[in-house]
């Protein structure tokens, strides 16, 4: 009997969990058209940047803002509008001339670091025929004046303020460095966020040492990323009563089985599409369904949560005891 792969991700009914996840690729309605046919069961689509809309704005109106000023600084570093394949209202172009072309969910992306009006945008986006929003919020720390109940206000302020002009549902794009993970989510959870996706990637800088500059470098992930997904999902799974994405170090069908057993709903990919083409997707998908039927598992819904700490009164004195054990085990293996 054939398992049953079935998903709900934002109240979207999935034909499987495994989806791609924002790139380039949507970009291309060849490659688009490509995933489709390869089995995607919703698309997302690459962000669209708080720095772009707000540069729309300015050209008509100054925005007024509580973090206005940052952004003086902000657009001497933020790339020039011709690097960017679409600007906000193509964009929304883009999302319109998807939705006509695909018969999946198509979901959007905004990403941003603060709360303001260019949030108004998603219910462009939710016009122009987006089934649901992704909201990354992608915000290096780095002011040290800035306490970390500030910076976890900014971001419920921004789910509230997207809840209220959107009927879609959308989810959030987290990191993993906030304080108390956990707490953290439900505030988002209770703010009106239909979903969490974990975790966005900071692009880490390089060092010239010959020319005395910060070199940009992009690397792509590897299944060495899964393990912190894979340690928050089973934690945040019992934790939240809205669903979770697991993006970053899913590369082979055994790493969506994982991600499913720790509480996935969504499993997305990107670098494995973008290093081998959208034709990895059906692999991962054809070797996922194998791997549940040759473990008699009836289906996605027995799998999801089992092996997260739902039954585990104590999860920090797990990962406490498993530390001790793995140093002690390192230190007598020499």
């Amino acid at each position: 009997m054939s398992a049953d792969l079935t998903t709900t991700w934002l109240g979207l009914k999935l034909a499987h969990p495994i989806m791609p996840g924002a790139s380039p690729l949507v970009d291309d309605l060849d490659a688009v058209a490509a995933l489709q046919e390869a089995g995607a069961p919703a698309i997302v689509m690459h962000s669209l940047f708080e720095e772009q809309i707000i540069r729309e704005y300015e050209e008509s109106e100054r925005l007024m803002d509580a973090h206005s000023d940052t952004y003086i600084e902000a657009r001497s570093y933020f790339p020039k509008r011709d690097l960017f394949p679409f600007g906000p209202e193509g964009y929304v172009e883009h999302v319109r001339r998807l939705r006509k072309e695909l018969h999946i969910p198509l979901i959007a992306s905004l990403n941003g670091a603060s709360r303001g009006g260019w949030l108004d945008f998603g219910r462009a986006l939710q016009d122009a025929g987006a089934n649901a929003l992704e909201l990354n919020v992608y915000d290096l720390a780095a002011d040290g004046t800035e306490t970390s109940e500030s910076i976890e206000d900014r971001v419920i302020q921004m789910v509230e303020s997207l809840r209220r002009v959107v009927r879609i549902p959308f989810a959030v794009k987290l990191s993993p460095f906030y304080t108390s993970l956990v707490n953290f989510a439900r505030q988002i959870e209770t703010a009106g966020a239909n979903g969490l996706v974990i975790f966005n990637r900071f692009y880490q800088p390089d060092i010239d040492v010959e020319a005395l500059e910060v070199s940009p470098t992009l690397r792509l992930s590897d299944s060495s990323e899964l393990p912190l997904r894979l340690r928050w999902l089973a934690i945040l799974f019992p934790a939240v009563k809205i669903p979770i994405a697991v993006t970053g170090g899913v590369h082979d069908p055994v790493d969506a089985v994982k991600s499913v057993m720790c509480g996935a709903s969504a499993v997305q990919i990107v670098s494995a599409l973008l290093k081998n083409g959208p034709r990895r997707l059906g692999e991962i998908v054809k070797g996922f369904r194998a791997w549940l039927e040759d473990h008699d598992y009836k289906g996605v819904a027995q799998m999801k949560g089992s092996m997260s700490l739902l039954r585990c009164p104590d999860p920090k004195a797990v990962e406490r005891s498993n530390y001790a054990h793995l140093l002690q085990t390192w230190r007598q293996g020499r």
